[in-house]
């Protein structure tokens, strides 16, 4: 399952739409701007206890919002998974919805398989003194109390804070009410120099106006809560990620396979400006 977190500021959707140039599109307070995006999903690596033969599929990622409203996120991940004796489609559908100011986060994720529904988890989290307080509805009506975390907008927005620092590793204990949405995860970030897309660059064209725009390269490892030592990541995702929180030239870790998520659309979404 990809992370929500890294969710909200990764996709696009099916052809390449000319945008413009990017400075005329209106931008919320953070930086972040209102966008859809669609890449196209291949397998990279697999090792023979995974038991897939072949995988691919389409991620596709809307983000809205402001700091004065709020912002959602909607994001769908559908891959086709081929074990060799036969084939499967597995369909994850995510919404968010996240208040900066009021901390905030509400989430439901379904999880179909060939169409049947596996999974259903919602709920929301809120602060609390001591932490973050989780209000699960589904599967099961449940309180959970969390140490305090960061909401996955938030943590996209201290990633390329800490780019423009030049701070090129940090850690953070991220909730993004993924998997049963009842604990949150340590995510170790490592931010590379500030680099110009090279010509041979694998979907910066799909870019649009920013295809030739800068942008920071990105790895996220995320581990469980109480790892200690030389822990190995439960998920780790890299990418490459503009100022305005649009990424591209995905790879997605799952440990015993890889998935690489290549930019396909890329649109630029109106965002009305706080009154």
């Amino acid at each position: 399952m990809i992370r929500s977190s890294l969710a909200a500021a990764v996709v696009s959707g099916l052809g390449v739409l000319s945008l413009g140039n990017p400075a005329a599109h209106a931008a919320v307070p953070s930086g972040l701007i209102a966008h859809r995006a669609v890449y196209d999903l291949e397998l990279k690596d697999a090792s023979d206890r995974s038991g897939i033969a072949g995988m691919f599929g389409r991620m596709v990622y809307e983000f809205e919002g402001s700091d004065c409203t709020g912002f959602t996120t909607n994001f769908r991940f559908v891959t086709q998974i081929d074990t060799g004796d036969s084939t499967r489609v597995s369909d994850q559908q995510t919404t968010t919805f996240e208040d900066l100011a009021k901390r905030v986060f509400r989430f439901e994720t379904k999880s179909y398989t060939d169409s049947q529904l596996d999974k259903d988890v919602r709920g929301a989290a809120t602060d609390d003194q001591k932490g973050i307080k989780v209000d699960l509805t589904q599967p099961h009506s449940k309180q959970i109390e969390l140490i305090q975390s960061r909401f996955p907008t938030e943590h996209m927005l201290d990633i390329i804070r800490n780019a423009k620092l030049g701070k090129n590793f940090f850690e953070a204990q991220v909730f993004d009410g993924s998997d049963d949405g009842d604990k949150p995860l340590i995510a170790t970030t490592v931010v590379g120099k500030q680099e110009t897309p090279a010509t041979d660059d694998p979907d910066a064209d799909k870019a649009g106006a920013f295809a030739k725009t800068a942008f920071w390269p990105v790895s996220v490892a995320y581990f469980n809560e109480k790892s200690t030592g030389d822990a190995i990541p439960v998920y780790r995702m890299s990418f490459k990620l503009y100022e305005n929180g649009i990424t591209r030239d995905l790879t997605m870790d799952y440990g015993d396979f890889v998935l690489t998520g290549k930019l396909t659309k890329l649109e630029v979404l109106d965002t009305k400006a706080c009154q």
